[in-house]
């Protein structure tokens, strides 16, 4: 028989108490129990990002995450990322520079590009890409990504002068 934990924790400002199995992910968690479903299960080994959220204001790989591990934390997905308007520049410039196609990969590269963002960086090519290796994305090639990124982060710097 698993163990169970209780937990509590805030995801996307809310407090969440629940009742759940030591070995379930962070990212299980999410999708089954509060039906977040943005983050996605892609390789389960921490390689792809599709999982990636933010815990505590890190962006994190929820595939590598026990639930348990996040009793107390602050976790965010991608859902309460865009509803808040955070990214909404940056979700812009992905859809008019065509940088996502099937979807799978956005929501963790989204928040992997915000984490640079915020940290003031982002305008150099080589420095998005070295950023964004560790998400994983089959279809476009990166360049539009790469592109958006640069976009925003030009446009962000701009408007802080």
């Amino acid at each position: 028989m698993t163990p169970h934990y209780d937990i509590t924790l805030t995801v996307n400002g809310e407090r969440v108490t629940a009742h759940v199995e030591g070995r379930k992910s962070l990212v299980d968690f999410l999708r089954e129990d509060l039906t977040l479903t943005g983050s996605h299960v892609g390789c389960e080994h921490g390689v792809c990002g599709a999982c990636s959220v933010r815990v505590n204001g890190a962006v994190l790989r929820g595939c590598l995450l026990l639930a348990v591990q996040c009793d107390g934390a602050v976790v965010e997905t991608i859902e309460g990322v865009s509803d808040s308007g955070e990214i909404a520049d940056l979700q812009d410039a992905f859809e008019k520079r065509n940088a996502l196609q099937c979807g799978f990969c956005t929501p963790g590269m989204l928040l992997t590009a915000q984490e640079l963002l915020a940290s003031g960086k982002g305008t150099d090519r080589d420095e998005i890409r070295d950023y964004i290796s560790g998400n994983y994305c089959r279809c476009t090639g990166y360049h539009a990504i790469v592109d958006a990124v640069q976009a925003v982060a030009q446009a962000r710097h701009a408007a802080s002068e």
